[in-house]
């Protein structure tokens, strides 16, 4: 298994981390993800730890906190070999404070998650979105308290804008507080909007990027095809997904290339959307989700070998599409924005 440096820190990851919101199933929609209950979930990471993965990605909201739980009971006895990632914003009760960044929500999210997980600390902290109500040098000091305290050792961010994430990066330095070191992202092929503001702003100020779904919902798996049903048991159907309307030509004339590149490799199409990503610039980890061990191994075989810069180009070229203003602009004017070649 290949590490990477995460950011500006010294911590390294494995290019792969195992992603548990298929673990509980706790309502409707993290039911569409999976049920992954805790006797799997023990086979699943151990699949992962012989594959060289130690890196766990959950999330406080995912099932109402039974996906921090299923991972907790999965890790007993294995938390000094391994690397966990969760994350809190998102609402977890109905009160008025239950929600957002702020100092008093983000503490006791904390407490509750370091209890579930049964640990003494989180090794990365996300903040799952932005909260615009809440002053970011608040949230930003609150975070930093809980580095001191050693309940968390690394912050990250995910699903922010590019002046989200900058106004953030400049409060801390202004301060002298922990930085976002990471940036948990959607990104794949069928959907490459982060290359136009992100991407550059996570080089220019050594933010390296998680990618989040980099299988669009499955629908980089290669059971979504051009004149064929839709599978019936996809996320999207069952109510588990979310984002822009697909765009199905699009992501046909995709998988028609990712079927040229796998018949040349030997690999299968989600592989090679995987191997894709782990190619592009800030791109230290993609976090794998899977309902089933068999799932899972697939995904695993997606490191330990790379495209060709042939075949990159050529899935480059079917993915690509126009950028919005002013991204369109600035490439027009490649001497003044510097941006990395594959634009």
């Amino acid at each position: 298994m290949e590490y990477r440096q995460l950011g500006a820190s010294g911590l390294n990851v494995p290019v792969l981390s195992f992603g548990t919101a298929t673990f509980g199933g706790g309502n409707e929609f993290f039911k569409a993800w999976g049920n992954t209950q805790v006797e799997e979930a023990k086979r699943m990471v151990n699949l992962c730890l012989d594959a060289g993965v130690n890196f766990f990605d959950t999330a406080n909201v995912y099932s109402r906190g039974l996906s921090e739980e299923i991972l907790g009971k999965a890790l007993e006895g294995l938390h000094s070999k391994v690397l966990i990632s969760t994350k809190a914003t998102f609402t977890m009760g109905d009160g008025p404070n239950d929600f957002g960044s702020s100092r008093s929500h983000l503490i006791q999210m904390c407490e509750d998650s370091l209890s579930r997980l049964k640990t003494d600390h989180i090794d990365v902290y996300h903040m799952h979105g932005f909260d615009g109500n809440t002053p970011v040098e608040e949230t930003l000091r609150a975070l930093d308290d809980l580095v001191t305290s050693g309940k968390i050792r690394y912050i990250a961010c995910s699903n922010f804008s590019g002046w989200h994430l900058m106004k953030s990066l400049s409060a801390s330095e202004r301060y002298g507080w922990s930085k976002y070191i990471a940036h948990q992202a959607y990104y794949s092929l069928l959907n490459r909007e982060f290359e136009w503001e992100l991407m550059p702003l996570g080089i220019d100020q050594k933010v390296s990027t998680i990618v989040w779904s980099p299988l669009s919902s499955g629908q980089l798996s290669g059971k979504f095809r051009r004149g064929q049903p839709l599978p019936e048991n996809n996320r999207t159907a069952q109510g588990g997904s979310h984002g822009p309307a697909t765009d199905f030509e699009h992501l046909y004339n995709i998988v028609d290339a990712l079927d040229e590149v796998a018949e040349e490799t030997g690999k299968s199409v989600a592989q090679v959307s995987l191997n894709w990503l782990l190619q592009r610039p800030t791109v230290v980890n993609l976090i794998i989700g899977a309902r089933n061990e068999e799932q899972l191994k697939q995904n695993l075989a997606a490191v330990g070998w790379n495209l060709t810069t042939d075949q990159v180009k050529k899935l480059d070229e079917a993915s690509n599409v126009d950028p919005i203003y002013p991204y369109w602009h600035q490439r027009q004017n490649v001497k003044l924005n510097p941006l990395p070649k594959f634009y």
